[in-house]
């Protein structure tokens, strides 16, 4: 289950984990673990002294204060996190601006690991050489960077192209609901040094202090060694606060000030500053660009472009406001979704979460009648090899299995022993391929008692299964594809239909995890441009008594026969050409395609009364190859094409007439035509249809379009 994985967080050591004296990293893992998925298995080690941790979480580190040449504090430190980390069985452990740490405890312990860089890379022991950084590219599962700045600085003369086994996610604030009233007061916030520009702030400070006496200067912040001091009756240091203290100083405050020469690895004070409204200064230096996209950056770093600047903000309040008010609107990291994403990268990491990825690539298993028994003929209505084709373009490894025609080639043997010729076949092939992923379709010869073996084989085995049969209560044989779905219901982990679920669940309610599905199209099956054509009929329809029956049944007749009959009466001169009906015997493979293209016009006429979504698979057919096509309004398919993309129409009448009327408008009838296959190709390819199905059989939250 995704929310046993086991997390351990290391903090850097000596990092404060405390409200009163909480710093970048620490803030970093408590702000993100409070919208974490995994906030029940997550632990966070660090070495604090006082005991107002951020989270309840938190486990201490005692580190001797004893060194020698054969024990660093960072041996010490790593020695006493095994000792109290042993009864947790760790699955990930995420490391904190420590290359060190990694580089001792990947040789003890056995787990993924995840490495963070708050900082340079190039001034961290373990990371400094390209040696270094080449065999944490190697060694560690996933490397996670502040900033671009930071990642850029990490790939130094190392190959750009490994960049991709790394991310950015980027140090987040939470939102403020509201806009607050704002004091006239200008705020420096940080270490009161040189090196964060405390001077050029200083400088520029008591230059607008003294030309603008409704103002007021602050600084929040501390300096154990020299710090520039600002005289002035107007300026106050407030000393160090917490972060709480300081997010609600800056939401205040009219505007904040960060001039770091410093190549800062982020800059979270000019992200806070932004999120709190504040008209916010920075320099050009390290990732201070990437904190907001609605800050003042000093073309110049010196105090005279510091005081233009400062004085330009007070001077143009409506410049001000609009700055305040956009940055507030639009914080550029938010934690909630940024924790989603750590959540995300934890999950495509661990190996033995839910499934095997080799390399985020899966080995799938897909059963379905290829027709081999049919010759083949079925090919381009068959959803199966669309689907094959869908997931090796999405760069999955597929090995197919014929259920079908293993059967009916073994059945020499006698229908017993075939079914369990087949389950023996099946899992000797499943013993061989060890798939990560197994999707069947349309089958009634897998044993349930199988499925348990592939269970047992490979405990981590996503199983999903797709129907596309009609299920609307006004077909007889509804009850029994039904029956068929719920057959694996307690074996697989997902189901597709190609109905709109609420219609199954009128039926059963027992089903869980099921799926709307439509029938996709593919670019090399449905590879006409009739629109392009000039075809000598006008409306094309094909029908038959079952894919697998290749001629009529005698004496048989449906509703589609009646409605076809009434339809020939109210056309006016229609050339039509009708497949399944009046003894015209239905056509496949080719010669379905020599009569597709010979048409302007389809007609998409499913068995049974009109259903939310539901169509046969001659849409894509029809659609896919640039026919104009009609189809029933009832169906809801409005839902996803437009009304200049597809033809709805409400009865019989309203049928009649359209096809009247683009009979005699080909720009018209060419254009919507047109319009429909891109529409189709855009929502429903191949590609985008297996991607949803893999992502919805994982878990994933996803949606359709």
């Amino acid at each position: 289950m995704i929310n046993e994985i086991k997390i351990a967080t290391i903090l850097p050591y000596k990092e404060n984990y405390t409200f009163s004296k909480a710093a970048a990293a620490s803030l970093w893992v408590s702000e993100f673990y409070k919208f974490s998925r995994f906030k029940k298995t997550n632990y966070i080690f660090g070495y604090t002294d006082t005991k107002d941790y951020l989270s309840k979480n938190y486990i201490n580190i005692k580190v001797n204060n004893l060194r020698s040449k054969l024990s660093s504090s960072t041996i010490n430190y790593c020695n006493n996190f095994i000792n109290k980390s042993e009864k947790f069985s760790f699955d990930i452990i995420e490391i904190h601006n420590r290359p060190l740490v990694f580089a001792y405890l990947s040789k003890k312990i056995t787990c993924k690991y995840v490495l963070y860089f708050h900082n340079d890379p190039l001034s961290m022991k373990g990371s400094k050489t390209i040696n270094e950084r080449q065999t944490l590219i190697n060694t560690v599962d996933k490397i996670i960077f502040v900033s671009n700045w930071v990642q850029k600085r990490f790939f130094n003369d190392l190959d750009q192209k490994l960049i991709n086994k790394t991310e950015v996610i980027y140090p987040s604030i939470h939102p403020e609901k509201k806009l607050f009233k704002k004091e006239n007061r200008i705020v420096f916030v940080g270490k009161l040094n040189e090196s964060k520009g405390y001077d050029i702030y200083r400088d520029a400070i008591t230059k607008i202090l003294n030309e603008f006496s409704d103002w007021e200067a602050y600084s929040i912040g501390d300096e154990s060694r020299n710090k520039p001091i600002i005289n002035h009756k107007k300026h106050k240091e407030l000393g160090y606060l917490n972060h709480k203290e300081v997010l609600d100083f800056l939401k205040y405050s009219e505007i904040a000030v960060v001039p770091s020469r410093w190549e800062e690895p982020f800059g979270r004070t000019a992200l806070e500053s932004s999120s709190r409204g504040c008209a916010t200064i920075i320099s050009n230096r390290g990732g201070l660009p990437e904190t907001t996209d609605y800050g003042v950056i000093l073309k110049k770093l010196n105090y005279n472009e510091l005081y233009s600047s400062i004085k330009y903000l007070i001077k143009n309040p409506k410049k001000r406001k609009i700055l305040q008010i956009n940055g507030f609107k639009n914080v550029k990291h938010i934690t909630k979704i940024n924790s989603h994403e750590i959540d995300n990268i934890r999950e495509r990491i661990i190996s033995e979460f839910k499934i095997n990825y080799i390399k985020n690539k899966l080995r799938i298993l897909n059963i379905y009648n290829l027709g081999q028994k049919l010759n083949h003929r079925l090919y381009n209505i068959s959803l199966g090899k669309k689907f094959t084709n869908g997931f090796i373009r999405n760069e999955h490894d597929v090995l197919e299995i014929s259920d079908r025609d293993f059967m009916k080639q073994n059945r020499v043997f006698g229908l017993r022993k075939v079914q369990d010729k087949f389950q023996e076949y099946l899992i000797e092939t499943f013993k061989n391929y060890n798939p990560n992923f197994l999707f069947f379709g349309h089958t009634n010869n897998i044993n349930l008692e199988t499925l348990d073996t592939l269970k047992i084989i490979n405990k981590n085995l996503i199983i999903s299964q797709w129907n596309e049969d009609p299920i609307m209560p006004s077909l007889k044989d509804s009850k029994l594809n039904i029956d068929k779905i719920l057959k694996y219901k307690n074996y697989t982990d997902h189901t597709f239909i190609t109905t709109d679920p609420s219609v199954f669940n009128k039926h059963d309610k027992s089903l869980k995890n099921i799926h709307f599905c439509f029938i996709p199209v593919d670019k090399n099956i449905e590879s006409y441009e009739v629109y392009k054509l000039n075809p000598r009929n006008d409306l094309f329809y094909a029908m038959s008594h079952g894919v697998n029956r290749a001629t009529l049944k005698k004496g048989k007749s449906d509703n589609r026969i009646h409605f076809l009959n009434n339809l020939i009466e109210l056309m006016n001169n229609v050339n039509f050409d009708f497949y399944g009906f009046e003894n015209k015997e239905p056509v496949w493979g080719n010669e379905f395609y020599k009569a597709l293209v010979n048409s302007k016009m389809g007609l998409n006429l499913s068995r049974g009364l009109p259903t939310k979504y539901y169509s046969s698979n001659r849409i894509a057919s029809i659609t896919g190859n640039g026919l104009l096509t009609f189809i029933d309004k009832k169906t809801q398919l409005n839902k996803f094409f437009s009304n200049q993309e597809m033809i709805f129409y409400d009865n019989i009448h309203d049928l009649a007439d359209k096809i009247n009327f683009y009979k005699k408008n080909d720009m018209i009838r060419k254009k919507i035509a047109y319009n429909g296959k891109k529409k189709y190709f855009k929502l429903f390819n191949e590609t985008k249809i297996t991607k949803y199905i893999i992502d919805c059989s994982l878990g994933k939250k996803t949606s359709l379009v």
